[in-house]
């Protein structure tokens, strides 16, 4: 039976496929100087937590609840926060990888993990963002510093990470070259695509050349292929953090750069975000919304690889 102190939530005892995910009641956590208790509406669903869950990632041994993203209402706050009172609607990413914990009906947060949802959005959109937004942000704005005018080379341009990194590359006025398969390609254009390639026709890393930056989103040999398309001094980003040597190593005889990059939670990066979004500049593509108690089932729906855009778990 429920209690007052009592909260559901999606957690798992083993390593597995989607089948592991299992609806429990677990103790309501109270937060600490700093952190604010948030009652969670809606939270995005990411290529991360299916790796999570079937063990290729960094948390280890299980129990544990996934889920990095989130939107919702402040519940409580602790000792300090000045930022947020209860009642206040907000949105963020729970510090990446081991602040996770947002798949369930109350989460505890840092509280400068969070900034105030926008007005104009639901909570369904605000939580599908946080994630990919501050992965593609911390990609192209970061890292690769991307100005107008310049060129960029959109990898799974369709994806959760692509399809928001293509509407952050054309807000800062870049010209967009995004790869997906030739299904998807009115879907690119729509986000504002000047180029779309077709992966399974073309070999990308011939097609395209002179090209200023590359979000890389598959890793291993792809972001080291990427670099050749690359003009002098251009720089390729992986979000992929793993991997060999010869990534640097080939980026330094072509006079190009590479980097690998893990994303990081960040109130600034949130608030350029949250005002991306408030401009009109940028939305999430929900595909697909599943009640908490079915998080199995949009596990399933996100480990197909068909999806364009993203999944979200709401609690209501």
């Amino acid at each position: 039976m429920r209690g007052v102190n009592t909260m559901r939530a999606i957690s798992q005892d083993v390593l597995g496929g989607p089948e592991v995910l299992k609806e429990v009641q677990l103790e309501r956590p109270a937060p600490r100087p700093n952190e604010v208790l948030v009652r969670v509406c809606a939270a995005g669903v990411n290529p991360t937590d299916w790796k999570h869950r079937a063990g290729g990632g960094f948390l280890g041994e299980p129990p544990f609840v996934l889920g990095w993203d989130l939107s919702g209402t402040v519940e409580e706050t602790g000792i300090g926060v000045a930022a947020f009172t209860p009642g206040d609607e907000v949105f963020g990413m729970l510090p990446y990888p081991f602040g996770h914990g947002s798949h369930a009906e109350y989460v505890i947060a840092p509280v400068r993990a969070l900034t105030r949802k926008p007005a104009g959005i639901g909570h369904v959109q605000a939580g599908a963002l946080p994630l990919v937004s501050l992965t593609a942000w911390q990609t192209l704005v970061e890292t690769a510093e991307l100005a107008a005018g310049q060129r960029v080379l959109v990898h799974a341009a369709a994806g959760g990470v692509g399809h928001v990194a293509v509407q952050i590359a054309k807000a800062r006025g870049a010209y967009v070259i995004g790869t997906a398969s030739a299904g998807k390609h009115d879907f690119l254009r729509s986000l504002g695509v000047d180029e779309a390639v077709d992966y399974r026709s073309t070999d990308v890393t011939e097609a395209v050349r002179g090209v200023d930056v590359v979000l890389d989103t598959l890793g291993g040999d792809n972001a080291v292929r990427s670099l050749r398309v690359l003009r002098p001094g251009g720089i390729v980003v992986s979000i992929v953090p793993v991997g060999t040597r010869e990534f640097y190593d080939e980026a330094a005889r072509l006079g190009v750069r590479a980097a690998r990059i893990l994303v990081d939670a960040d109130r600034a990066g949130m608030q350029a975000i949250a005002a991306l979004v408030t401009e009109g500049r940028l939305r999430a593509t929900v595909a697909e919304t599943f009640p908490l108690s079915e998080a199995a089932r949009a596990h399933e729906s996100g480990e197909t690889g068909r999806t364009s855009g993203k999944l979200v778990l709401v609690t209501a």
